[in-house]
């Protein structure tokens, strides 16, 4: 079995995809600085023009610190019909870019998700979504029509491979919608990025993540190693937080410290056969913790599971 890899994102800097947000990031060459020395070998792009966009820069960039690129992220609403033509417009954009500096034998992943965060209902009741908050029939035909959509142009251009990022604070969160999405789109077209903390926090209970390698086993084609604090979650759904409280109270922990089993998830991951590449990331908004601290710890908690 090829061994797994083991990359982390921006995110874990502090370099998130919401607007809005206070406070600068890490700049992206301190930021693959930092992620190339505490011992990682891949990296995701994060937003738009975070890291450099013209693809032999972006190359160089990577090459300099003998760097994989592992995916993109990009957020369309997909509940609406006229957001499918400019999400598929944006989608080809970062394909280009990724699928021009990818190395080896892997091909980076076109990482799609809900625009996470701008639905007012969702992003209060992150973590705790209730029946009734969910879409009706039709957006669900929309929202998995435009899915498809998207991954079937970035495939036919590029060649990439899409996965869909399920995410607190959008519309596909919980465990039930996940496999509602998954049920309404072709295996062959769209994989799943399994998020270890958002299906965590979405679900409501520790196990789920475990539960998930198994429901979706077939359409797991990325993993996100994300840790969730179980006493943080439990106090964001008690007072109420909206999702970026939680995340400003640090619901997403460094690994090991939150209720994934890791150990546990590698060994699934491990008796499967996976093939590809674990993203480790520690979701913080821009200022929060000690990134690179935080990323030599993850890095060695990993490597104590044995990876």
């Amino acid at each position: 079995m090829q061994k797994i890899k083991v990359g982390n994102a921006p995110c874990s800097w502090g370099s998130l995809e919401f607007e809005g947000l206070e406070s600068e990031p890490i700049g992206f060459a301190q930021m693959l600085d930092e992620l190339a020395e505490t011992g990682y070998t891949g990296t995701e792009l994060g937003d738009w023009g975070f890291m450099p966009t013209d693809p032999d820069a972006l190359r160089a960039e990577l090459d300099a610190r003998s760097l994989t690129m592992l995916g993109a992220f990009v957020p369309v609403a997909l509940r609406l019909p006229n957001a499918h033509a400019d999400g598929e417009a944006d989608a080809l954009k970062v394909a280009r870019l990724i699928a021009h500096v990818a190395t080896g034998k892997h091909k980076p992943f076109l990482v799609l998700a809900d625009d996470n965060g701008t639905d007012p209902v969702r992003t209060k009741h992150a973590g705790r979504v209730a029946s009734g908050m969910g879409l009706d029939e039709a957006a669900w035909r929309t929202f998995a029509q435009g899915a498809e959509r998207i991954a079937r142009a970035v495939r036919e251009e590029t060649g990439l491979a899409t996965v869909f990022h399920h995410h607190c604070a959008g519309y596909v969160e919980t465990p039930e919608e996940v496999a509602r999405l998954m049920d309404m789109t072709d295996p062959g077209v769209l994989g799943l990025v399994l998020d270890t903390g958002h299906y965590t926090y979405g679900a409501g209970e520790p196990d789920a993540v475990l539960q998930a390698m198994d429901a979706f086993a077939a359409r797991i084609w990325y993993v996100h190693f994300k840790d969730c604090d179980p006493d943080v979650a439990a106090r964001a759904r008690a007072e109420g937080w909206d999702y970026f409280e939680a995340v400003r109270n640090g619901v997403f922990c460094e690994l090991g410290k939150g209720a994934v089993d890791f150990p546990a998830l590698l060994a699934g991951l491990k008796a499967r056969a996976y093939p590809g590449w674990i993203c480790v990331e520690q979701d913080v908004l821009p200022g929060m913790g000690t990134p690179k601290e935080s990323a030599r710890r993850n890095r060695e908690y990993l490597r104590g599971i044995g990876l």
